[in-house]
């Protein structure tokens, strides 16, 4: 005979699977927004973001070092195959890099919109009403005083006020919250970090960087072909570039001789320029680390070295060729090496490689060297290459280099013949009848960087934001507080008082024992009165 059982007994025998809900697509993507839009997600996707920056200060970028990824091709081209197809040297641009800033800019609007909402119902709602049960919170004190309880009342309301609190008075209690700032500085805080997140994905689209280098007496204009190298942003237009320019007319630097070290250390560095727009010529002063700004570009003076003037003549005399050469510094007493191309004018194609010393002595090897950065004893020595200078084939050259493989050397090396040396003014004939080449003049050069970023007001301010928020936000702490007065009839009065932090708050104990000193002092020059 079977015991007796209820129908819907289990006994276990057989466990039963157990039955969840389905999510369907929309339970689906709402998970997956929740997720997205958690603080933990946002803090994970930060970190992310910091971690994918790495590699655009490790690796040359295409957009600020383009040579630097030229040469790092030709370094190692088999690195270079599988560092660019993983889009390391556009790593800023890149799909990954561009995916966890996307995902990042909709995690903190995800999660500040709510927060914003919330928050403002907050400030236009009262304190929360006193609980039933003071005694139960972590933070309570009790005290007797003397007093009928309408008095008590607006002594409670007038301490709390006094405090900071928001309050609100009840029947028998008077609550109070305070604190909103925090929440306030906390938002101010996402808030400038979504505008820095824009900012600097604007910036990239709409600014441009461009490089020029300056001889004394020339001069820049502000369009596309003036510029020696030009990286616009994904958005630029020609219409960005205002009309203006500048013309170098002397730069000076100023030196220290240190006697100890025997050493010229730099004190300052002064180019002297005239600036044209549309309202006129004016002078102007560029100097390192004071850039001119104007119509929302920013000039910098990068570098500076000296320009020879190099003439060269055909062997009838006339002139191929005649104009300064930037000289670029090898060292601090700017040795500099300079390259000169004379592709016409010739009976074939001439290439010099040479070296300018400002303050030229002799070692005791015979070589050359520099021991000032002024021009005490100017020298200028030529190594002559004859040939095909490859300028016919269509294929961008440097300028600051000759490539010498298709050349042969005339002058200089193992050629038997000494490199054509010769001081300020003075000529000398080229080998082979080719001609002469002349020292004529002395100049200086600088080279600029010319800089628009229409975002840079925007991210520093939100840069600000940033600080002023995480600021406020350590402190300023969010509290509640409760003052409860219950008399017994007899001209006495039980308070109690109470204190909840919104959050970590090490000094509430503290601060309740300060309210309730408030309280007392109130209370006494209520009855002094």
């Amino acid at each position: 005979m079977e015991p007796l059982r209820p129908s819907d007994y289990d006994d276990g025998t057989e466990a039963r699977a157990i039955q969840q809900p389905a999510l369907g697509f929309v339970g689906a993507g709402r998970f997956v927004w929740r997720q997205l839009t958690s603080m933990r997600t946002a803090l994970i996707l930060l970190l992310l973001l910091a971690l994918a920056a790495i590699p655009g200060s490790l690796v040359p970028q295409r957009s600020s070092d383009p040579n630097g990824v030229v040469q790092f091709r030709r370094d190692d081209p088999e690195l270079f195959e599988v560092l660019d197809a993983l889009q390391l040297f556009d790593t800023f641009t890149s799909a990954w890099f561009s995916s966890i800033y996307l995902l990042l800019f909709i995690s903190l609007v995800g999660c500040i919109l709510p927060r914003t909402s919330h928050h403002l119902k907050a400030l236009t709602s009262p304190p929360p009403a006193t609980p039933s049960r003071l005694e139960r919170f972590e933070h309570y004190r009790v005290e007797t005083t003397h007093g009928a309880p309408e008095q008590l009342l607006r002594t409670a309301e007038e301490t709390l006020r006094s405090r900071g609190y928001r309050v609100v008075v009840q029947k028998d209690s008077v609550s109070g919250e305070r604190g909103y700032l925090r929440e306030t500085a906390n938002l101010l805080f996402h808030f400038a970090l979504v505008g820095i997140l824009l900012g600097l994905a604007l910036g990239t689209g709409f600014k441009y960087q461009g490089q020029r280098v300056l001889v004394e007496g020339q001069t820049f204009t502000n369009q596309l072909t003036s510029y020696d190298s030009f990286n616009p942003g994904r958005f630029f237009s020609d219409s960005t570039l205002e009309p203006y320019s500048l013309m170098l007319n002397t730069f000076t630097p100023t030196y220290q001789f240190d006697l100890t070290s025997g050493r010229a250390n730099p004190l300052d560095f002064a180019a002297d320029m005239t600036l044209t727009d549309g309202s006129g010529a004016r002078d102007v002063v560029l100097r390192v680390n004071q850039p001119l700004d104007h119509q929302g570009t920013s000039v910098y003076l990068l570098g500076n070295g000296f320009a020879p003037w190099i003439t060269v003549y055909a062997p009838d005399g006339d002139v191929v060729f005649s104009q300064p050469v930037a000289f670029l510094p090898q060292d601090s007493n700017l040795t500099s090496l300079g390259v000169v191309k004379i592709p016409d004018g010739l009976a074939s194609q001439l290439g010099m490689i040479g070296f300018f010393y400002p303050s030229a002595v002799a070692l005791e090897t015979g070589a050359l060297t520099s021991v000032y950065p002024e021009p005490d004893q100017p020298v200028l020595t030529l190594n002559v290459f004859r040939g095909d200078l490859g300028l016919d084939e269509g294929i961008p050259r440097n300028v600051y280099s000759l490539d010498t493989e298709s050349l042969t050397q005339v002058t200089g090396g193992e050629t038997g013949r000494d490199s054509l040396v010769m001081g300020l003014g003075e000529r000398v004939d080229l080998p082979s009848g080719l001609g002469s080449v002349e020292f004529t003049e002395l100049r200086r050069f600088v080279s600029v960087d010319v800089h628009r970023d229409p975002t840079q007001l925007p991210v520093a301010l939100s840069a600000v934001g940033i600080m002023a928020g995480l600021i406020v936000t350590l402190f300023v702490t969010r509290r509640r507080a409760w003052i409860r007065i219950t008399g017994n009839g007899k001209g006495e009065a039980r308070v109690e008082f109470a204190a909840l932090a919104r959050g970590d708050d090490p000094g509430l104990g503290k601060g309740l024992d300060e309210l309730v000193h408030a309280f007392s002092k109130v209370e006494k020059s209520t009855l002094r009165e």
